[in-house]
């Protein structure tokens, strides 16, 4: 009885260790590079140039008349706050479904999307190194793995001829600086879709692929600790301890 135990349960660590090791590398894999890495520099903040305050120049007017153009229109205006784009001053309101509208916030017209040389001189003044750009493409459409994913579109990617190859993404409605992306992050989100194991959308941390995989991890180690006890031989074990001693 005892034989056929160990057997079944020797099996039984064997095939678990197989079917899950991969996936066990691809966890301390990732954990080694999350642990050694500086997450500021893996969002990129060593790339991107600190912004003083938005300055006022000029006489602002009240956003009371656009305000209740748009609520008219929309029923309801969720939000509004100042800010600046190639130097001036605009209200950006927000609305239902997501829309977001720029006003001049000095002669109350509505601005219209950022062309592509505008898009480049926000992103250029954005970043704290001298490059050329590599390309500037308007994105109305992204994947569920794009590294801009779940962002207000549509946004322009300007991509710089610089190490790691980074990439400044800009709203093209708004016109304000989003984010920025590198090799280095390139990397550290495929790790950490590895980690996750959320092949959909790489940011799900409670899927049940990952929740199966934990279960059967504490299983295989529960297994070799199993297999340890119920393979035990007390007599190798005293001449071991007779030998150190």
């Amino acid at each position: 009885m005892k034989k056929n135990t160990n057997y079944y349960i020797r099996k039984a660590h064997r095939y678990l260790g197989i079917f899950i090791g991969i996936q066990f590398i691809f966890w301390t894999v990732g954990g080694l590079y999350f642990s050694w890495s500086n997450l500021d520099k893996i969002h990129g903040d060593h790339l991107v140039q600190e912004k003083p305050g938005i300055p006022i120049r000029g006489e602002l007017i009240s956003p009371s008349n656009i305000m209740t153009s748009l609520q008219d229109e929309y029923g309801m205006v969720l939000g509004m706050k100042l800010v600046q784009v190639l130097g001036q001053s605009f209200y950006q309101f927000h609305l239902p479904q997501g829309e977001v509208q720029l006003y001049s916030a000095t002669n109350g017209e509505r601005r219209s999307q950022l062309t592509e040389s505008e898009a480049v001189s926000i992103a250029k003044a954005h970043i704290n190194f001298e490059a050329g750009v590599q390309e500037a493409r308007l994105l109305s459409t992204v994947g569920k793995h794009h590294e801009y994913r779940e962002r207000h579109l549509p946004a322009w990617a300007v991509k710089f001829d610089y190490d790691n190859n980074p990439t400044v993404y800009i709203d093209a409605v708004t016109g304000q600086f989003e984010r920025v992306r590198h090799s280095n992050w390139r990397v550290f989100d495929w790790l950490w879709m590895m980690h996750t194991m959320d092949y959909e959308s790489r940011d799900d941390f409670g899927n049940w692929l990952l929740k199966g995989f934990s279960i059967l991890g504490l299983v295989t180690v529960s297994s070799g600790f199993l297999l340890f006890g119920v393979s035990y031989n007390k007599r190798e074990f005293n001449f071991l301890k007779l030998n150190k001693s």
